[in-house]
Parts: C-alpha cells; sequence; structure tokens
C-alpha cells in the first residue's frame, strides 16, 4: 500500500520525513525550522500541553535533525493547558518560541503557535449522531462547534450537516477564538447562534458541559471521534455539585481570593472588586492553582478568578470551597441562588 493511501493528509510521514515516534499529529517541523532560519534563532523554546509532554524529546531530537548545530531546543517543564497557558519564563529568554497543541490567542511575533490537528475521521461519528439530532424537518436547524484539534475538519463537518438537510449556524465568537465554530473550555461564544440544538463534535465532557451550561435553552449533542461514542450534555450533576459548594460557602467568613499569574488568565479587577467589597478578602497569587497549595491557607473558602475549570474540574479536591466569582456572589447574598451560571472568559490579554 503506498503512503498516499494509508496515511491521511496532513501526517508527515506522507511526506517521507520518518520521525522517531508513532503520532497522529503534523508538529509543522519544517515550517518551525524556517522561522529559526529567518529570525537568526539559537535558543528555542518547546511547549506542549499536558498529554504531549512525552512527545517533546521526540520532537526536539527530530528537530535537531533539520536544524543547524548551533541552535540549541529548550523543552518547558511548566503545567500548559491552553493557548492562554504560556511559559513566559522561558519565551523571554529564547529567540523562538513554539507552542503546540493549541490555536493562537492573541497575534505576536515572538510565539508560533502548531495547533496539532488530529488526522481522525469525523464523518462516521456524525452519522451516528443523526440519531440524536432532533431532524432537519422540526428543527430550526443546527449549531456547530468543535475543539482547535479538529478545525481542520470543519468544513467537512458543515457540508456533511448541509447534506443532510440542516441549516447550519456558524460563526466565530470572540477575540479569545481563532476560527468560526470553535470553543475553548473558557469560551462557548461561538455557540451563540440562532438555533436550537448544537453539535460538538470532540472529545471529552468539560466542553460540552460548560456550552450546556452558558446556553440551556439548547439541546447540546456530543459527538466524540476519538472515543467514537455519542451522548447528550447532561448538567444535572454538575449542576448540583455547584450547588453544593455555594451553600458550603455561605457560612465562610475568611476568603481566599485566588489570582492566577498566568499571562491569559488573570482577572486583576474582578479579584480587587472582591477586595474592596469584604474586608475578610485575601488576596492571593499563584501561577499554578492546586489543592496541595491552598492547604495550607487558613481560609474557610475561596473564589477562583483564573481559569475556570480549576475550579469546575478540581473544585471537589480542594479542602475548601472552591468557586467562581458568580457563585462567590450568590454565596455572600450578592445574588440569587437562581443566577448561577458557568464562569466564562472574553477577550484575551
Amino acid at each position: 500500500m503506498s503512503q498516499e493511501s494509508e496515511y491521511t493528509e496532513g501526517d508527515l510521514r506522507n511526506t517521507g520525513m520518518r520521525l522517531k515516534h508513532d503520532r497522529e499529529w503534523d508538529y509543522e517541523l519544517e515550517e518551525i525550522v524556517d522561522a529559526i532560519e529567518e529570525r537568526d534563532a539559537t535558543k528555542v523554546g518547546l511547549q506542549f500541553p499536558e498529554g504531549l509532554k512525552r512527545r517533546g524529546p521526540a520532537v526536539a531530537d527530530d528537530l535537531r535533525e533539520l536544524a543547524d548545530d548551533d541552535v540549541t531546543f529548550m523543552l518547558s517543564g511548566q503545567p500548559c493547558y491552553g493557548a492562554c497557558d504560556l511559559d513566559t519564563y522561558l519565551m523571554k529568554r529564547t529567540d523562538v518560541f513554539v507552542h503546540f497543541g493549541h490555536s493562537p490567542m492573541k497575534d505576536t511575533d515572538k510565539v508560533i503557535y502548531v495547533p496539532l490537528f488530529s488526522n481522525v475521521e469525523v464523518t462516521p461519528i456524525m452519522e451516528e449522531s443523526l440519531e440524536t439530532l432532533e431532524p432537519p424537518e422540526e428543527t430550526e436547524g443546527v449549531g456547530l462547534v468543535t475543539t482547535a484539534q479538529h478545525m481542520n475538519r470543519y468544513d467537512e463537518m458543515k457540508a456533511f450537516l448541509e447534506e443532510q438537510g440542516y441549516e447550519v449556524h456558524s460563526r466565530r465568537g470572540d477575540d479569545r477564538l481563532t476560527h468560526e465554530g470553535q470553543v475553548l473550555g473558557c469560551n462557548y461564544a461561538s455557540a451563540d447562534v440562532p438555533a436550537d440544538q448544537v453539535l460538538y463534535v470532540g472529545g471529552g465532557k468539560f466542553h460540552p458541559l460548560g456550552l450546556a451550561m452558558e446556553h440551556p435553552d439548547k439541546h447540546v449533542v456530543i459527538a466524540d471521534p476519538v472515543n467514537n461514542v455519542v451522548t447528550v450534555a447532561d448538567t444535572d450533576k454538575f449542576m448540583k455539585q455547584r450547588y453544593g459548594a455555594i451553600h458550603r460557602a455561605m457560612d465562610a467568613e475568611k476568603w481566599g481570593v485566588i489570582f492566577c499569574t498566568k499571562i491569559g488568565q488573570g482577572r486583576w479587577e474582578m479579584a480587587q472588586e472582591i477586595l474592596d467589597d469584604n474586608d475578610n478578602a485575601y488576596l492571593i497569587t499563584m501561577d499554578e492553582v492546586t489543592p496541595d497549595r491552598l492547604r495550607n491557607f487558613d481560609m474557610d473558602a475561596f473564589v477562583n478568578t483564573g481559569c475556570p475549570r480549576i475550579t469546575t474540574d478540581d473544585g471537589p479536591q480542594f479542602h475548601k470551597p472552591m468557586l467562581t466569582p458568580g457563585e462567590y456572589r450568590i454565596a455572600v447574598g450578592d445574588e440569587p441562588l437562581d443566577s448561577l451560571s458557568f464562569d466564562t472568559f472574553h477577550g484575551t490579554w
């Protein structure tokens, strides 16, 4: 079987570049080397998201084979969960900084973004999702969203739905988003479309859960091409968890206000507003917010102004209630209980 037929378009094995590791991603090695040569760079930083850090040394080896001998490649060991999560320490000490796995959040000459598009086929799982979506003759259309890893298939997804008779509603949310139809774990503005149902094509439950929380009037269908499963976003369990955290925090006297120092996650004005309104609130600055790091603080509850996923994903692991800014306002009596909504980020840094 020839390489053209064996591998999908975009897989570097089609180009004849044999790497030292198996992978499903296009690391854009030649483009990175071109940028290094254009900028006469000698120090290059490489940052990978958590799930791909193990690939880092092999990618560095591949780049060493292609670049001049005087170029030094450095791997970031800092946690990385999004395009908002740049290793600024390493970035300031390199001539070129390559951020893998996410699409650009802000234009910059210093950072090269390599989105790592997935080669997973999406049509089979979309065909299966038709059994869960409302049929086109009974709906006002369908919103279509996905993550950065599957944006290379977005036109294909849209064409498939249109072939089934759906009117596809699609938009680019705001400046935090690079592509039309893209959603982040903290931003679902692309789903703000005039349709009563939304199809999310991608892995994981966090993105569609946040989407369903922010747009409770929409029927959110999850088509996961990686795990090959179709489900409907159900927020009941999540809502119970969040209401429970709010109730536990209602008697809190001492509040720790978390300000995240990561470049794209700091909401200083929001933190300052809480401090100005509450004499028993104390600012805690951190880069990586973890349960262990907060355990030694003698607080009754915390409010997180950083990444919403810290609260929603890891919230139950903290020794004291960890709330979003909106949940904090409910706990202290500024807002009614039924105002609970998902915490989202808008705009860049």
